[in-house]
């Protein structure tokens, strides 16, 4: 440490911009020529860092490749605790994406450089696909511990915070999907409106439909 006591600091500076060079050359090469056809010491070479550096910081190409959505669950979960504790669980987790979505301290999710290319190859490469769900499923953990906090309960026996969170994170996916068929990366938090409005239909205005017939 030097004598002002900054040498962690800078160290920890350090650090994070090694992070952050190689998250970005990983997603940089994988979005360039597939995730197939990157390895991680191309990934370590482009950060102009050896392999074993690369591994101090990431477990798979895929892990780096995803670097930049990590943070985006934590995002959804510091604006789910900021909801008023009076809102109902699934509403205050709508509110929550949508602030995400709307964070004015933050470049919008949806408009970030490549991240509307790298969800759409994480469609159609299962191993990536599957990191990415590892990612969404931390957070979701942390979402209903949030949401039986806020309700008083133990979300081991009691399910509202696990259903409410399931039901959101399941419209927010739905929205995704939509999002990236349709092409328009501008166009998620309308997207994501939509598919939260599909939540609140009562199923039970839908016509009933029995042996392909409605019932009259």
């Amino acid at each position: 440490m030097d004598a002002t006591g900054n040498g962690p600091v800078r160290r920890g500076r350090k650090a994070r911009r090694t992070r952050e060079a190689l998250a970005r050359c990983a997603l940089d090469l994988v979005i360039e020529r597939g995730l197939r056809g990157v390895t991680v010491e191309e990934i370590a070479q482009a950060a102009d860092v050896d392999r074993r550096t690369f591994s101090r910081y990431f477990s798979s190409k895929e892990a780096a490749v995803l670097d930049v959505v990590r943070g985006d669950g934590d995002r959804i979960n510091r604006a789910l605790r900021a909801r008023p504790s009076v809102e109902a669980p699934l509403t205050a987790y709508r509110r929550a994406v949508l602030d995400w979505l709307d964070d004015p301290a933050a470049e919008p999710w949806h408009l970030r450089p490549r991240v509307f290319d790298l969800l759409a190859m994480a469609e159609a490469e299962p191993t990536l696909y599957a990191a990415y769900h590892h990612i969404r499923v931390d957070a979701q953990e942390e979402s209903v511990a949030i949401l039986a906090q806020r309700l008083g309960v133990d979300p081991r026996a009691d399910l509202r915070p696990a259903v409410a969170v399931a039901a959101g994170a399941g419209a927010l996916l739905a929205a995704q999907a939509a999002w990236i068929r349709g092409g328009r990366p501008a166009a998620l938090p309308e997207f994501v409106v939509q598919a939260f409005d599909a939540l609140s239909v009562n199923l039970r205005e839908y016509p009933q439909v029995h042996g392909g017939a409605e019932q009259h």
